[in-house]
């Protein structure tokens, strides 16, 4: 005989819960369907100039088709927005500087992966006190992309949920898959459907061939759970992203950006048939995340080119306006203005210098 009743007794007569869904799930709360926010916040024909510009710009750096440097400067996250805006005014006025040399693209990570737990963003905590305003984040997140590209900045994202791309990449010029999940299959299926050129970074161990794997991957149809424009689920369908880059970002035991790892990335690529050019990430075990390394790191890929050739295209460097890092407070205070809350950047004066040297020097 059938029952309703959740509850049912054991064998020795005591109740036992028959429940089997969300036995840890608080809530489901209602999302804004990307459509809707991009009716809000709709991309200008400005913009999109700058995107498309911007895009393919990037396509022909990384084939070597284009001489130039490409250049990801900005901030480990954003959580400031008007020392966003600021520091994206700055980086125009030397984009503008040193574009028949460099193409300056603005970092603007609004998503971290977390080893354990911390902050994990603009889009999933934009108030920094546990409120997961996702809804906020995103409607944040898109309006400043639309404010730093209005500015004729193109800008770069870190794309690691495979929901939220649909509410912003519209406003993006370069993609980023980390190295926590280079080798997750859902994220080498979402960056073979992702619209812009893409950067994968080798994995946390100092594994290329992660990287090189997961741009072969990228590079094919794939199939993946998602939503539509109108926030349902769906199997999105792929035809493959040919627009993939190799980013060195070091290990947990070495680094990988002199001539010799940066040899032994190009032997593997082309071991692959992959003819996509190399960026190298001055930042994270490259720096042994010590900002102050940074800058040693530019300089060495630079000086190297003599035996690297080509091979390196890029470059990625962790800046913000002022130098290190300051904790969230447990409290509400006031947090120090232009100061990464994760990790550790260098300033604006040291970029400027990096960037006259890079300029110089290409």
């Amino acid at each position: 005989m059938q029952t309703n009743d959740s509850s049912q007794p054991d064998v020795a007569g005591t109740e036992v819960n028959c429940r089997t869904s969300d036995l840890h799930v608080t809530e489901f709360a209602p999302l804004v369907a990307p459509r809707e926010l991009k009716e809000a916040l709709p991309i200008t024909e400005g913009v999109a100039y700058t995107v498309v510009n911007a895009r393919q710009a990037i396509r022909e750096i990384i084939a070597r088709r284009d001489p130039r440097l490409l250049v990801v400067a900005g901030p480990c996250s954003i959580h400031d927005i008007s020392a966003a805006l600021d520091y994206a005014e700055r980086l125009e006025v030397l984009r503008r500087r040193y574009a028949d040399r460099l193409f300056i693209v603005m970092r603007t990570y609004f998503e971290k992966p977390r080893t354990t737990t911390g902050w994990r963003g603009l889009i999933n905590d934009p108030y920094m006190d546990g409120s997961f305003a996702m809804e906020d984040g995103l409607h944040l997140a898109r309006e400043l992309l639309l404010r730093i590209t209005a500015l004729g900045m193109p800008t770069a994202v870190e794309m690691l949920d495979p929901v939220t791309p649909q509410y912003f990449a519209d406003l993006v010029s370069w993609g980023a898959i980390g190295a926590r999940t280079a080798e997750s299959q859902t994220h080498r299926a979402m960056a073979s459907g992702l619209s812009m050129p893409i950067g994968i970074k080798n994995g946390t161990d100092g594994n290329v061939q992660v990287a090189v794997d997961a741009l072969l991957s990228a590079r094919a149809p794939q199939s993946f759970l998602g939503i539509d424009q109108d926030g349902r689920s769906s199997v999105v369908k792929t035809t493959g992203n040919p627009d993939g880059a190799l980013i060195l970002r070091g290990g947990k035991s070495s680094t990988n950006y002199h001539a010799v790892a940066i040899l032994d990335a190009l032997a593997r690529l082309q071991a692959a048939n992959l003819s996509t050019g190399i960026v190298v990430d001055c930042s994270h075990a490259n720096s042994r995340y010590n900002p102050n390394e940074q800058p040693l790191v530019w300089k060495t890929v630079l000086r190297d080119r003599e035996f690297t050739g080509n091979a390196v295209v890029g470059l990625m460097v962790e800046s913000n306006l002022n130098a290190g890092k300051q904790p969230i407070p447990l409290a509400a205070a006031p947090l120090h203005y232009g100061v990464s809350v994760t990790d550790g950047c260098i300033d604006w004066e040291a970029t400027e210098g990096l960037l006259a040297e890079a300029y110089a020097g290409w």
